[in-house]
C-alpha cells in the first residue's frame, strides 16, 4: 500500500510530494487515514534548517492531526480500526514504538513515531487519542499541539487561578490556545502582545481583555499601565530569545512567573539578568504546555464541545496536502495563525 506524502529532502528546500510505499506494521503501531493535519512552527524550522543539522533525510513531517484507525498491529489496546483518533506528538498511555522507514523508489524515507503530513501515516500507539462524541475531525486535529501547548502552559504550567492576571507574548496557535485558557481560568486581565494587527483582533475574539501591539511602543511598559507591578503571569509563545526577556520582564515581583513555550532557533540563547530573578521572579519552562493526553485532552474536548473555547479565531480556509510549501510560507509570513492541511481536498 502506499501513501501520499510531503517529504523533506533538503534542509532549505521545498518539500517534495511523493507516493512512496507503507512498511507493515510493528507491534505498538497504528496505520491512520489523516483526515487534517495542522502546521506547526516547528515544521518551519525544520525545513528551513533553523533547528540544526538534520541527520535524518529525507523524512516525513507533521505531528498534530486527526484521523481514522485503518489497521493496528500487535499488542495495540488503546484503539482499535474505525476509531477517530487525535493525532499528537505528546506521549500518552500505551507502547512508545520510535518510528518507520517508508520506502520511495530505491531510496529510504525515515519517519518518527508520529508524521501527519500524509495521506496514511504509520502512528506509534502512545501518539493516539479516541475522539470523544461531539468534537469534528477539524477540531481533533489542533488538540495534539497547538491546544494542549496552549491551554496546557495556562492550566497546567502556570495553575492560574480566578481573578489573577497572565499575559501572552506570541498570538499564533499555541498563543491564541492560551488566551482562549486565560479567559476560561478566570484571568484578569488577559493582555495579547503581537507585532501584527489582524492576530490581535483573533486574540480579542479569543477572550483577550486587553491587546497590545509590540510594535508601537515597548509591550513591557505597557503592561505595567494596564496591570500596575506587573503580570501574575507571562505565557511566551515566539520563541525569541528578546521576548522571552520580555516576558520575563512583565511580571510582578515577589511571585510572577514566565512560563517559556517557544522554540528558538538552534544556537540562539538567552542572556538573562540575574536580578530579575532576585526580585522573586520564576522562569518556567514546560514540554508540551505539561500536558499529559489521558488526563487533559478529554478536557479539551469537552470545552470544545461546550463551546467555551473557540478555535474559530485560528481557522482559516484549508490547504490541499499538494499546496503544504505554501502553507508553511504563509504561516512563516503570519499571514495565517494556524494552517490546516484538509487530506480529502483534491
Amino acid at each position: 500500500m502506499k501513501t501520499t506524502a510531503a517529504i523533506l529532502v533538503e534542509l532549505g528546500r521545498p518539500l517534495e510530494i511523493a507516493q512512496i510505499d507503507i512498511p507493515p506494521l510493528k507491534p505498538g503501531q497504528a496505520l491512520v487515514e489523516v483526515a487534517y493535519s495542522s502546521v506547526c512552527h516547528t515544521q518551519v524550522l525544520e525545513c528551513r534548517g533553523y533547528r540544526g543539522e538534520d541527520r535524518y533525510l529525507p523524512h516525513c513531517l507533521g505531528h498534530e492531526g486527526s484521523g481514522i484507525v485503518r489497521e493496528v498491529g500487535e499488542g495495540v489496546t488503546r484503539t482499535q480500526p474505525g476509531d477517530r483518533v487525535i493525532l499528537s506528538w505528546i506521549k500518552g498511555p500505551g507502547m512508545d514504538v520510535p518510528g518507520s522507514v517508508y520506502r520511495w523508489g530505491e531510496r529510504s524515507v525515515n519517519a518518527g513515531a508520529i508524521t501527519t503530513f500524509a495521506t496514511h501515516s504509520v502512528i506509534s500507539e502512545n501518539r493516539l487519542t479516541v475522539i470523544p462524541a461531539g468534537i469534528s475531525m477539524c477540531d481533533a486535529a489542533f488538540i495534539g499541539c497547538a491546544v494542549a501547548t496552549g491551554a496546557g502552559a495556562v492550566f497546567n504550567a502556570a495553575q492560574s487561578r480566578p481573578g489573577q492576571s497572565l499575559a501572552v507574548f506570541g498570538i499564533g496557535g499555541v498563543g491564541l490556545c492560551a488566551v482562549a485558557a486565560a479567559a476560561i481560568a478566570g484571568n484578569v486581565p488577559v493582555i495579547a502582545v503581537d507585532v501584527v494587527p489582524n492576530k490581535l483582533n483573533s486574540a480579542a475574539k479569543a477572550g483577550a481583555t486587553h491587546c497590545v501591539n509590540a510594535g508601537a511602543g515597548d509591550p513591557v511598559a505597557e503592561i505595567a499601565r494596564i496591570c500596575a507591578g506587573g503580570v501574575d503571569f507571562a505565557i511566551e509563545a515566539t520563541g525569541r530569545p528578546d521576548v522571552m526577556l520580555q516576558a520575563l520582564s512583565s511580571v510582578r515581583n515577589q511571585g510572577g512567573a514566565a512560563v517559556i513555550v517557544g522554540n528558538a532557533r538552534y544556537g540562539e540563547s538567552v542572556a538573562l539578568d540575574p536580578r530579575q530573578l532576585n526580585l522573586g521572579k520564576r522562569l518556567l519552562g514546560t514540554w508540551g504546555g505539561d500536558s499529559r493526553p489521558e488526563r487533559d485532552y478529554p478536557r479539551y474536548c469537552s470545552l470544545i464541545a461546550s463551546g467555551r473555547l473557540s478555535l474559530e479565531p485560528m481557522l482559516s480556509p484549508a490547504y490541499r496536502l499538494q499546496d503544504i510549501n505554501r502553507a508553511l510560507d504563509d504561516l512563516e509570513a503570519a499571514r495565517v495563525v494556524r494552517p490546516t492541511i484538509d487530506m480529502s481536498l483534491e
